[in-house]
């Protein structure tokens, strides 16, 4: 298979990957499917299924009733493994208006809603200059509004990655001004004005390099079986999950996952889920709250702030 797939073109693996997600997850695909979805012609799209019947056969077999390929009963995936994760983003992104309905692989979308969010007013062009400046390893000065200071002022940092907090997304820069590495919101770049070079590395923002493993288990005062219904939700082993995240992000992790309060504050159903070794991660959230694990790493105050107050 592996051969098989070194001598395909990447423009016709991923119509074969088009084909195999098809009959997945809808159960049929046809050569009109390939060419709304690509561009293609009528051969090429006959060509691409005679390919993949080729690499898969009897994955898929021809039903003269509804003039299509269906999934054939030993259908196996051979490009890809099914993600329901990859399926549910691509509700998310039509949802969000990000895909477009024609461009989203599946083709008949089941009803589905998600919870609103508030557009974030972030600039295309100071998304650009950002990118930009990490592409280059320079410094942009960038007029930035603080929260803990009435006034925005200029500043030049040194943007070297982007990361998002569930909600937001943040550029993770070395600040000129104060000599250490933050989180800059995107939304808070008001102006881009001036690039230079920085001698500055990224290596050196060691809480963005280093890792925290956060060990969950069920609320201890769940029933069992309620709590056999949490370890399916966490895809938990033996009751235990782990989750790796950057030191850089661990507030937000926390917060995300309702684990920055006492458990005991709300009620176990809606709290679900503790920290098993808080000891631990509690001393790497102080130690970068407080700048102890390197004097070069830390965490905007507004943005903690900010993050409080919502």
């Amino acid at each position: 298979m592996d051969r098989d797939r070194s001598e395909l073109r990447w423009g016709i693996e991923q119509r074969l990957e088009f084909i195999e997600f098809r009959l997945f997850w809808d159960g049929h695909v046809n050569r009109s499917d390939l060419m709304n979805q690509f561009g293609i012609s009528v051969n090429q799209a006959s060509s691409d299924l005679s390919r993949y019947i080729e690499i898969a056969p009897g994955n898929m077999v021809y039903d003269k009733s509804v003039r299509s390929y269906v999934r054939g009963p030993d259908f196996a995936c051979r490009f890809r493994q099914p993600d329901a994760a990859r399926y549910l983003a691509q509700l998310r992104l039509v949802a969000d208006d990000v895909l477009d309905r024609e461009d989203c692989w599946i083709a008949e979308l089941p009803p589905f809603a998600t919870a609103p969010a508030p557009v974030r007013g972030i600039n295309p062009v100071t998304l650009r200059s950002v990118v930009d400046a990490i592409r280059r390893h320079e410094a942009i000065e960038v007029k930035y509004q603080s929260l803990s200071i009435p006034e925005p002022r200029w500043r030049w940092i040194a943007p070297h990655a982007i990361a998002s907090d569930g909600f937001r997304w943040h550029t993770r820069a070395f600040c000129e001004t104060d000599a250490c590495f933050k989180d800059f919101l995107l939304s808070r770049m008001l102006e881009v004005r001036g690039t230079r070079n920085c001698d500055v590395s990224a290596d050196d923002d060691l809480d963005w390099h280093s890792e925290v493993t956060l060990k969950i288990g069920p609320h201890p005062a769940l029933s069992e079986t309620q709590a056999k219904v949490i370890a399916l939700d966490y895809g938990m082993r033996s009751g235990k999950a782990k989750i790796k995240v950057r030191r850089a992000l661990l507030y937000y992790a926390l917060r995300r996952l309702g684990l920055d309060t006492d458990p005991s504050a709300r009620r176990p159903q809606d709290q679900q889920i503790v920290l098993l070794n808080k000891e631990a991660v509690c001393a790497n959230e102080a130690a970068v709250a407080s700048g102890s694990i390197t004097t070069q790493a830390t965490v905007e105050p507004e943005v903690r702030a900010a993050n409080k107050d919502e």
